[in-house]
Formats: structure tokens, sequence, C-alpha cells
């Protein structure tokens, strides 16, 4: 497939790239620096601002599918917008974990763990998805991550979800960067969450 990843400079988006484009996937890396990007065979990196859609929609036109790594400060509508008038069919969404369920009714946003520094940017992720929510005209997904995303090996495993956070047996929610692009890839290729959330942990 002809895949069109934003914020491919950053943690999660790198890993994306450099996930799909082992599978045999072309990939067109997006970046505001796309000098960041690493290099890679079957990675075409582009310099580009998901904050314009039409200069976006020029860039994205021809994609089986954009997956976007990007902040929140970008709006679901924005980023819809340039998704449309390029008549991409499918758009993956990186996402937040603050929205998953940690009991019935609570989220995980709403635990008294939760950190209060991260709640602006998480309420960010929590929005967008409301927003993907109510459309109907774009093929989305959303792939909230485990609680804690880092920075580690790849590992090739993982337990998926949908709208709960996913805990290994000593209760905590963990899964690395690379094992997350994995997941992200996995959907895209076995299409399995189409206008609904997924997520998953070790």
């Amino acid at each position: 497939m002809k895949i069109a990843v934003l914020g491919a400079s950053g943690r999660a988006g790198s890993e994306i790239a450099k996930e799909a484009a082992a599978r045999g996937h072309q990939v067109l890396a997006i970046a505001r620096n796309p000098e960041k990007i690493a290099a890679a065979e079957g990675v075409t990196a582009k310099v580009g601002d998901a904050s314009d859609p039409e200069a976006l929609a020029a860039l994205i036109a021809g994609s089986d599918a954009v997956i976007s790594a990007l902040h929140f400060d970008i709006s679901a509508e924005t980023l819809l917008s340039a998704i449309r008038k390029a008549g991409v069919p499918r758009l993956l969404v990186t996402g937040g974990a603050a929205s998953l369920e940690v009991a019935p009714g609570q989220r995980l946003i709403d635990s008294p763990e939760f950190p209060e520094e991260w709640k602006p940017f998480a309420l960010g992720g929590i929005t967008f998805l409301d927003e993907l929510r109510q459309v109907e005209d774009v093929d989305w997904t959303f792939f909230s991550p485990a609680a804690l995303i880092f920075e580690g090996p790849r590992t090739g495993t993982y337990r998926p979800g949908t709208d709960h956070l996913v805990t290994d047996d000593s209760g905590e929610s963990r899964i690395s960067f690379a094992d997350y692009a994995i997941a992200m890839v996995d959907e895209l290729e076995a299409h399995k969450h189409s206008r609904a959330r997924f997520t998953a942990a070790y």
C-alpha cells in the first residue's frame, strides 16, 4: 500500500514509518522537519504542515491510507478536510490513553492517579476522538496506546483491546513505541476497527 505518515519525525511516527516500510509498503513520511526522518528503503521524506489542509491534501493525494502521529493541536476537522480533498479512503490516528475505561463509566483521566499536568494534552485527544465518532464519510481508526508508552525494544508481542485499558498481571499498562508501531501496521493491514477505537499493551 501507499501510506502517508504524518508526524513522521516523532517517536511514534518514526517507528510506524519504519515498520510499514519494513513490510513492503511505500511510505511517504511527512514532517515539518523532514531532515529528522531516518533514511530507510521504502521511505520518502517530505516537508509538510498539517495545519494547512490544501497543501496537505496535495501531498497525500494518491495514498491508500494516512496514519497521523500528530499532536492534537491539529484538530480532527482540519485533518479530515485534507483527507476529503485528497480522496484518501482511510485515516488511522495515534491517539491517547486518557479516554480508556479503567472501571465501568470511569476513564483513565478521571482516576486520581492521572497527573494533572498531562490533562491539557489528554483532553485534546478526547475531543479529537469525540469528533471522529461523528464522522461517517471517512473510514477512521483511533489507536489508543497503553497508559505508558516508552522507547524500548521491539518484542513483537502485544495484547489488543477496544475501549478498556489493557493491563498486565501486576496492573501495569505499558507498550514500547516499536511494538505500538507493530499493532498500528497490523491494523492497517487487517482493517479490524473501522470507525472505531482500539488499544494495545503488554
